[in-house]
């Protein structure tokens, strides 16, 4: 397990992490979401002991890492993909790793095959394409055969293949029982992998909750509606005291009123209905409305909100 404790990380007058407190629960992946400058790279720094805290703490399996007797035997990693020395090869990158740290040269050969590397071992890193390096830092934080991983932002580069492998990977790993933490920007991808998500923004918790309850939290009651009418349904609606948008695959999503009173409306007005259906929205959506009064570096014309989602006891509440 991870756990932080009012960690607080200060750089001047700039405060990149703000009295943050969660856990990362082993048995589940844990998405670590946040917008860019949210502090989310500060953090698993800090968790690392590469960065000092200001103030409060981050303990692995109660212990700072720092204080860790075998760190890469329980605490895998991967922050940054290309930092190998480019003149080595893959192989002899991971030997000097295992050679360092007691681990077996029979467990580079099991993590060369696991990632997919085998048939380039003796490629120098430096000419290795992203998704390449990507996956030799797996295979380095795999290597120790650890119960704690940290990936940040580890589906850059990889292919779709690469990618499906990677969130397989993942959550194999969670089922094992190992504590999980990744952090990405692919909401679509977070949806299929994670099963637990925090979620900071400007340094701030603004979430800690399953998967499944972060998006009930955000969901407004609404409608989806395909009509070959929509723009006269739309009108009529809205006549009716409902608010309509736009769904992105041309359709309608309404809120405000109920599936039944849709449907006495289309009929009313000779309008034909081929869908009407509850509407839930996606994770990217939701993160989207959680966020927005957080974002950092927006592009222009992005107004800041103050969008709040409140969860129950089980979660974290948004700030």
């Amino acid at each position: 397990m991870i756990e932080l404790r009012q960690l607080t990380k200060r750089y001047g007058r700039v405060t990149a992490v703000d009295d943050l407190s969660f856990d990362v629960r082993p048995g589940v992946v844990t998405g670590f979401l946040g917008p860019n400058g949210a502090g989310k790279t500060t953090t698993m720094r800090m968790i690392l002991g590469l960065d000092a805290p200001t103030s409060g703490a981050a303990t692995i399996r109660g212990r700072r890492y720092t204080d860790l007797p075998a760190p890469m035997h329980e605490v895998g990693v991967l922050l940054d993909a290309r930092a190998t020395h480019p003149r080595r090869s893959v192989l002899d990158h991971l030997k000097c790793l295992a050679q360092s740290n007691g681990i077996a040269r029979s467990r580079i050969e099991e993590v060369l095959g696991l990632v997919g590397l085998s048939p380039v071992a003796h490629r120098r890193a430096g000419g290795l394409s992203l998704g390449m390096s990507q996956r030799l830092g797996i295979a380095a934080a795999l290597l120790g055969d650890p119960e704690v991983l940290m990936f940040d932002e580890p589906v850059n580069g990889l292919d779709p293949e690469g990618v499906v492998w990677i969130r397989t990977l993942m959550r194999g790993l969670a089922a094992e029982g190992r504590t999980v933490l990744v952090s990405s920007h692919l909401m679509s991808e977070m949806a299929l992998t994670a099963d637990r998500l925090v979620v900071i923004g400007r340094g701030r918790l603004l979430a800690d909750v399953e998967l499944d309850e972060f998006i009930r939290a955000s969901s407004r009651e609404s409608v989806l509606v395909r009509t070959p009418d929509a723009e006269e349904l739309a009108c009529r609606l809205r006549d009716a005291g409902a608010a309509v948008r736009p769904d992105a695959e041309d359709g309608l999503v309404v809120e405000g009123t109920e599936s039944a009173v849709i449907g006495k409306v289309a009929m009313a007005h000779g309008v034909v209905l081929h869908e009407l259906t509850p509407h839930r929205i996606s994770l990217e959506e939701a993160y989207m409305e959680l966020t927005r009064g957080s974002v950092e570096f927006g592009a222009s014309g992005t107004k800041p909100g103050s969008d709040r989602v409140e969860f129950g006891a089980h979660g974290g509440g948004g700030r």
